[in-house]
């Protein structure tokens, strides 16, 4: 067994790790507006590309980080990965045009895709069953935490040091992580359980893991609903800013959002055992779409400016990150269950498929912001509608059923 940090520690600089991600995306959104004036002026949707890029790169990241790090060692691969981000980082933050800007991002988001990944494997490699769901349930609260405050943190560095000292921000916080992890953290991965780049191993584990029709079923959904929500974030500053006028305070109404959402997290932790995975899920889509379908009707019949609309866009953000908890979490289970002794690769095929793909959703919807909430709110209706249509073509004869399995199983 490798030797371990004290638990306390170990969780609290895989936390770190973790938030890096969130942190890249949510501290970004007020520096956007700053972003589009000096490198697209001419279109300032495409500002938003700043995010998407960040996405894309990161769905790369999640396919390429979980094998080599079973060959490589979880150590090097992670620090190698945080290299990566801090390049990015640097080369986003010293670009003078979007073009630049955007593979800086890029090259960010491949890197810090890297210890999340990367990350989960150590949990893995280190503990098992009460431990291990304890200390991952830890971490995944911070990861949620963090999207509340990154946008009021970034609003803050922007405010004094434009949106080039976001960037420095980001290079900061990988190097504490990087330094963190070289000096006190030990390799995880045991020499016992290294194993080679096989590409006719990885070649069979990919056609074993798509092969599987409800996993290809599962993947699509899970795309649609990142899709959704991360076409959400990348329309909100927007619209905040440019149809409500409220860009000053943001941060706050973001952050209230993210932590009303949360809750969705404590319900769905109570409500699975009883109602199992597949409810929760049908349950999550139906909230999305009916939330969809009112609030653009509130918008086509005029009710979409000023305060009432305000009011309406509000509560529909909160429904829609709140029934992630319901949907992400549970699909994913969903999707490993018949792919036990493939549960890595798995899980990086998955979700890079899935993330890449999102991209293809959320662009197109950002560039069709104009000056309403109406095209985001119509990707709701589209994607969650979609999501509870194809969930009804799962073969029911192989699919998984009931509650995930208890941590000690």
């Amino acid at each position: 067994m490798p030797r371990r940090l004290p638990q306390f520690e170990f969780t609290v600089l895989l936390a770190l790790l973790f938030a890096t991600v969130a942190f890249s995306i949510d501290a970004m959104l007020p520096g956007l507006p700053q972003i589009a004036a000096d490198l697209s002026p001419e279109d300032v949707n495409r500002a938003q590309l700043v995010l998407t890029a960040f996405v894309f790169g990161m769905g790369f990241g999640t396919l390429v980080s979980g094998p080599i790090s079973d060959h490589f060692g979880r150590k090097p691969v992670i620090l190698f990965g945080l290299g990566l981000y801090i390049v990015g980082a640097v080369i986003a933050g010293l670009s003078n045009t979007m073009e630049m800007m955007l593979i800086g991002r890029a090259i960010q988001g491949v890197g810090g895709a890297f210890p999340r990944t990367v990350g989960v494997a150590m949990v893995r490699d280190l503990y098992e069953g009460r431990e291990m769901a304890k200390i991952t349930s830890f971490v995944m609260t911070i990861f949620m935490i963090v999207p509340a405050a990154a946008p009021s943190i970034g609003a803050l560095i922007i405010s004094d040091f434009g949106w080039h000292g976001i960037f420095a921000a980001f290079v900061f916080v990988a190097v504490v992580g990087a330094t963190w992890l070289g000096l006190r953290q030990s390799e995880t991965l045991s020499p016992d359980n290294h194993r080679r780049l096989n590409w006719a191993d990885l070649s069979s584990g990919v056609k074993e893991v798509f092969g599987n029709y409800n996993v290809r079923l599962y993947t699509v959904i899970l795309m649609l609903g990142f899709g959704q929500m991360f076409a959400i974030l990348s329309s909100v500053q927007q619209i905040y800013s440019e149809t409500y006028g409220l860009e000053q305070v943001f941060p706050y109404f973001f952050g209230s959002t993210a932590i009303l959402a949360a809750g969705g997290a404590i319900l769905n932790g109570k409500l699975v055992s009883e109602k199992g995975m597949h409810f929760l899920i049908r349950l999550g889509y139906t909230i999305a779409l009916t939330a969809s379908v009112i609030a653009l009707a509130f918008n086509l019949m005029g009710i979409g400016t000023g305060t009432p609309g305000f009011v309406v866009f509000f509560l529909w953000t909160v429904a829609m990150f709140s029934i992630n908890a319901f949907t992400f979490g549970n699909l994913n289970a969903l999707a490993l269950v018949p792919l036990g002794r493939l549960a890595g690769l798995a899980n990086s095929l998955i979700g890079a498929v899935f993330t890449m793909g999102s991209v293809l959703i959320a662009a197109p919807v950002g560039l069709a912001f104009n000056g309403t909430p109406i095209p985001v709110m119509a990707a709701g209706i589209f994607c969650s509608g979609l999501a509870l249509i194809l969930f009804r073509f799962e073969d029911s004869a192989t699919a998984p059923h009931g509650a995930p399995p208890k941590p000690s199983e």
